[in-house]
Parts: structure tokens; C-alpha cells; sequence
């Protein structure tokens, strides 16, 4: 039985025969191909098979219908002339409403303008010493911590080496003793010796 002659789907949905299904159920064991497109149809079958049923609408609605007709609104928006009348009628009236509203308002006073510059000058002067103190206590914070860490590195390199000095020293202490104590027993040892002679 060769691949283009199984009918995988009327497999899936039960319609074939029982001959026919035990030979298509042998020749999916034996080709692998055959095996995933039966896996990927059970798959769809089941996905198909959850889905609920719903009922098909009652009434079609046509496009000539009064349904899809556009609102006022929205012809008058879509309509390329209405829309640039609408707009020239905005501005028109924008400009109108300018021009009475500024009609009344009197002219400002004039400006000193060497006053306004010793002011800007005076603005800009403390913001730069304020910027430059700012700037010369984050230099000293930053150089106190750089040598708060160097203080601490050297601190932990001496005490590191005087504490391989004092181990140091203290081998050498108990290897002094023990040279002492040796030295003892064999004058003790030496000293008896002469003792039992004597006798």
C-alpha cells in the first residue's frame, strides 16, 4: 500500500471500511511521514470537534441596505469641499474673534533692557557658582572616599603582614623551646648519669 493511495481523512473520520482501516492502521505504524499527518489531522478533528455550535445569522444585511449608510457626520467629514469649507469658515471666525478681542488692549509698556540683562547676568552668575560648588564638593567627596578606600587597602595589607610576622615568630619561639627543652633533658639525662656513678 503506498502514501498516495490512503485516505487519511476519511480515516480520521471513521468512514472507511474495517478492511481498509486495519491496512491504513499498519502502513501509518510503519511510515513515519503518514504517522504526523494522521497525528496533525486527529489534531484539527479534535480542535473541530470543541468548538460550540452557533446558529447561522436570520437575516443577511446588503450592502443597498439603510444600515450602511453613513451618518450626517461622517459624509461631511469624508467630504473633501465641505470639509475645506468647514475649515475656512473656522479660521475666519478665529481671526474675528482676534481682532475684536485685541482691539481694546493697550500696547506694552516698553522694555529696559539693560535692567532685564544685569538680571539675566545676575541669574546666570549664581547658577555657575552654584554649579562650580557643587561641582568642587562632589571632587572632594569623591577624593576623600578614594583615599578612605586606599587607607583601608594599606591597613588590610600591613595587618595582613604582620600577621604572617607574628606567625612567624611564633614558629620560631616554639622551635627555640623545643631546641631548650631538648637541651634540658639531655643535661638532666647527663646529670643523673653522673649521679649513679658517683654512688
Amino acid at each position: 500500500m503506498t502514501c498516495s493511495s490512503i485516505d487519511l481523512k476519511a480515516y480520521v473520520l471513521g468512514e472507511l471500511p474495517e478492511t481498509e482501516r486495519g491496512l491504513v492502521a499498519g502502513h501509518v505504524r510503519e511510515c513515519a511521514s503518514c504517522g504526523e499527518e494522521l497525528e496533525r489531522l486527529n489534531l484539527t478533528h479534535l480542535a473541530l470537534v470543541s468548538l460550540r455550535d452557533e446558529e447561522a445569522p436570520r437575516r443577511i444585511a446588503f450592502v443597498s441596505d439603510k444600515v450602511f449608510e453613513p451618518r450626517w457626520w461622517r459624509r461631511i467629514w469624508q467630504s473633501g469641499p465641505a470639509m475645506g469649507f468647514a475649515s475656512a469658515a473656522v479660521l475666519a471666525c478665529a481671526i474675528l474673534a482676534h481682532g475684536v478681542l485685541t482691539q481694546g488692549m493697550t500696547r506694552p509698556a516698553a522694555v529696559d533692557t539693560a535692567a532685564v540683562e544685569r538680571r539675566v547676568s545676575a541669574e546666570v552668575n549664581e547658577r555657575l557658582n552654584a554649579a562650580v560648588a557643587q561641582a568642587v564638593n562632589k571632587a572632594v567627596s569623591d577624593a576623600e572616599a578614594t583615599r578612605k578606600q586606599e587607607s583601608a587597602a594599606l591597613l588590610a595589607d600591613a595587618e595582613q603582614k604582620y600577621e604572617f610576622q607574628r606567625r612567624a615568630d611564633l614558629a620560631e619561639v616554639a622551635a627555640n623551646l623545643d631546641i631548650i627543652r631538648k637541651e634540658q633533658a639531655r643535661m638532666f639525662m647527663a646529670s643523673t648519669g653522673l649521679e649513679m656513678r658517683a654512688q
